[in-house]
């Protein structure tokens, strides 16, 4: 066999080297495959993206909204708007108003009276840009130039849960934007105030609020607790005979206009007269009211807005009703709007111990009904709001109405 020469036997060398290179390269690079195998593997089957350094500082969380939707939203959510009859109000009451990056329709709108006891408390609102009409009639690209994180919308009244949630996707499509949507709920029955609930603590666990969302629901119980222990030994045949008219619903109404389940009387435990005529808003017959004929009145004075002060101008101008006990006995009393969108869940408690003042004086001996009133208002909106939310109806809210 010849010699190699020097020149050669470096390329041989070289080659060798490099191959050598190679298969290391190789060992490592299966190493960090299979690494990846195992660790990504175990995070992808628990449902978490694994992520370092910048990554993992900009991962999110994915919560259940309250129509069963899942939805990806920013772990810590900085911006938001809210879409729908109610959804900023609740947004007021987890005190995550400065959250708010545009506003609907209604919250910029200039009017004479003002029905919304978080609108007052947060006159700011009418300055941040229109996301598009109020009741949820969004408008997509209006949300779009305003690039807030979340989306945070209430369901449309008296649609399914599956309407609803078609609505939420379209609109979160539409904007690529996450929309967690819910119901309002209430406090008419367990059922609407278990939606009513779900909803507070979805929101809550949206923004970074939860333990305000808890704070909230168990000041409500304690409220209703307390409303109810008052007057929950009083016999059924000394129980008051009651009505609420004038109602608001989507607008004034007239003195046929009441709630068959008015919470205040409820929790009083009154007899409503209109009680057996569903859980829903209700349009009763003016013949029923006079053959019921209750021994209290109660006056929703939203009704003014009506002119010819609405349900107050009928007790004072209609033949029909002169007759009523109520009337004639001056039992006939003011209480505050609590329909206007959506129901202001502060201004129903605070009526509810003015309510039960009139009714049973001995129950509510320690209740001042006006302090009472702003000490519920400060509590979920941040101010004592009454007198200025009376105001806005002449102030005959609490009080006795001269017929």
């Amino acid at each position: 066999m010849k010699e190699l020469s020097g020149n050669k036997l470096k390329k041989i060398i070289f080659i060798g080297v490099l191959i050598v290179a190679l298969i290391a390269a190789s060992g490592c690079s299966s190493k960090s495959a299979s690494d990846k195998g195992g660790e990504g593997a175990q995070a992808e089957s628990a449902g978490v993206t694994p992520n370092t350094g910048e990554q993992a500082e900009s991962a999110g969380i994915e919560i259940t909204d309250g129509f069963g939707r899942n939805v990806a939203i920013p772990k810590n959510v900085e911006s938001v708007v809210c879409s729908g009859s109610g959804s900023l109000r609740y947004l007021v009451y987890l005190q995550a108003q400065d959250l708010v990056v545009g506003v609907d329709s209604i919250e910029k709108r200039e009017s004479e009276i003002e029905g919304r006891p978080y609108a007052l408390a947060n006159p700011q609102l009418k300055d941040y840009p229109l996301i598009g009409e109020f009741r949820g009639k969004d408008d997509p690209e209006k949300i779009i130039s305003i690039k807030p994180q979340v989306v945070l919308k209430v369901g449309s009244s008296g649609n399914p849960s599956a309407t609803n949630a078609a609505e939420a996707d379209t609109l979160q499509e539409k904007t690529g934007i996450p929309v967690v949507s819910f119901p309002y709920g209430s406090l008419k029955n367990e059922e609407q105030k278990a939606e009513m609930y779900g909803s507070l603590r979805v929101m809550g666990k949206t923004v970074g609020k939860e333990a305000r969302a808890e704070e909230v629901i168990n000041y409500i119980d304690a409220t209703m607790e307390d409303l109810k222990k008052r007057t929950a030994d009083i016999p059924e045949a000394e129980r008051k005979t009651v009505y609420v008219g004038g109602v608001s619903m989507a607008g004034a109404h007239g003195i046929i206009s009441t709630e068959p389940a008015y919470p205040p009387f409820l929790w009083v435990n009154a007899n409503n007269v209109a009680g057996e005529s569903g859980t829903s808003h209700a349009d009763i017959a003016k013949e029923a009211l006079v053959d019921w004929d209750p021994e209290f009145l109660f006056i929703d004075i939203g009704t003014i807005q009506l002119g010819n002060e609405g349900a107050i101008g009928e007790l004072k101008n209609d033949k029909a009703l002169a007759g009523l006990s109520a009337i004639k006995n001056k039992k006939v009393y003011g209480v505050i709007p609590y329909n206007y969108y959506n129901t202001n869940f502060e201004s129903v408690l605070a009526n509810a111990y003015f309510v039960g003042k009139v009714l049973y004086p001995d129950r509510f001996e320690d209740i001042d009904p006006e302090a009472k009133a702003d000490e519920i208002y400060t509590f979920f909106i941040g101010k004592p709001v009454f007198s200025d939310l009376n105001g806005q109806y002449n102030g005959i809210g609490f009080k006795q109405i001269p017929l």
